[in-house]
């Protein structure tokens, strides 16, 4: 198996523009990413976390990562159908993770 590192992007005006969710649609997107994240299973390697730029020229538009495992990018295309980031609006950006010769 692969490691595959999804970073999760989105425009940072629009998100800060965004209202606060009320409690049933927080509730609604927690329910839709852990159904995403158990359609991955044990492919799941780190459900990851929000992100926030702090270095100068870092990209603010990443908003959040996740590390999972895939046999092919085809089948993490295949897992990301559907995703509720996707369904926000926001972009995936998925890279291989190689190993490091020698490690």
């Amino acid at each position: 198996m692969t490691r595959y590192l999804l970073l999760y992007r989105a425009d940072p005006e629009a998100m800060a523009a965004m209202p606060e969710p009320t409690p049933e649609q927080a509730e609604q997107m927690n329910a839709a990413w852990n159904t995403w994240a158990q359609q991955v299973g044990s492919g799941l390697v780190d459900f990851g976390a929000p992100t926030a730029a702090v270095s100068e020229g870092a990209d603010r538009s990443v908003g959040g990562y996740t590390l999972i495992e895939a046999d092919s990018a085809d089948a993490v295309e295949a897992l990301l159908t559907g995703h509720p980031h996707r369904a926000m609006g926001g972009t995936i950006d998925v890279y291989e993770l190689t190993p490091v010769p020698g490690m």
